[in-house]
């Protein structure tokens, strides 16, 4: 099966690196126009850009921001007059212990949500409409297995951030369906990123090893294929549903 993009313009959040950027990238290998949204590694996004050619471009925007990052929308329709898809990959896990500072666990609590929840609720808000108008559009959430098995105590903002990720696909699923609007969760286990290093480095690559039934870590060229197809329309009567990518790791 061949997948052809040709013609949809695509935002992927946090594109600079990680997940992301192996979604960016092979979305620009399937023809699509990508709009890469980076934060802060400003280097990295251009350089992907480069990379995918075409009219690919970078958009900063601190997705802490809720006005940065409803114009970050709003700059992507202006450079290319439409938007097909929105991937809402952006993410941060924050080591939270709940025995620390009250002030500092809340802190930490409302950055996450922001960035990871609340920031996919705002361009979801500002992409409903446009789909609507523009005939359809296709929405992914990235979210993450801690959605449906929970994560450890001191990552209790994380699991909470991607459950609501997941009622956020299913209700657009649900409510735009009539007019030409999907939806998808794709739930990653621990993938090999910058991200994931961090518990890799505190639990050791054997321990995490050891809660998944395949003899290597999912790689994010192991989670991007999914997000192509999505996109692609080829699963559209998929709206709604939850794919996991986690090596069996709810079951092993």
């Amino acid at each position: 099966m061949h997948i052809d993009l040709s013609g949809q313009t695509i935002l992927v959040t946090g594109a600079s690196r990680g997940i992301g950027r192996e979604i960016a990238r092979q979305l620009g290998a399937s023809g699509a126009t990508v709009a890469v949204h980076y934060a802060s590694s400003s280097d990295e996004a251009v350089s992907l850009c480069k990379e995918i050619g075409g009219r690919s471009e970078a958009f900063r925007a601190d997705l802490s921001n809720a006005e940065e990052t409803d114009r970050l929308f709003r700059d992507v329709v202006e450079a290319y007059g439409r938007v097909d898809c929105v991937i809402n990959n952006a993410g941060i896990a924050v080591h939270s212990p709940l025995e620390g500072d009250l002030d500092n666990w809340v802190s930490d609590w409302d950055r996450t949500l922001d960035v990871n929840t609340r920031a996919a609720g705002i361009l979801t808000r500002a992409a409903l409409p446009h789909f609507v108008e523009n005939g359809g559009g296709r929405l992914v959430y990235i979210a993450s297995r801690a959605a449906f098995r929970g994560d450890s105590e001191d990552y209790l903002a994380y699991a909470a951030s991607k459950g609501a990720m997941v009622s956020m696909a299913r209700s657009v699923a649900r409510a735009f369906g009539k007019q030409n609007v999907k939806a998808f969760t794709v739930a990653p286990g621990f993938v090999r990123t910058a991200m994931a290093q961090d518990a890799i480095d505190a639990y050791g690559e054997d321990f995490v090893l050891g809660g998944i039934a395949l003899d290597r870590l999912t790689e994010p060229a192991d989670v991007a294929p999914t997000i192509v197809l999505l996109a692609s329309g080829l699963s559209d009567h998929a709206t709604g549903c939850s794919i996991d990518i986690n090596a069996a790791s709810y079951v092993h």
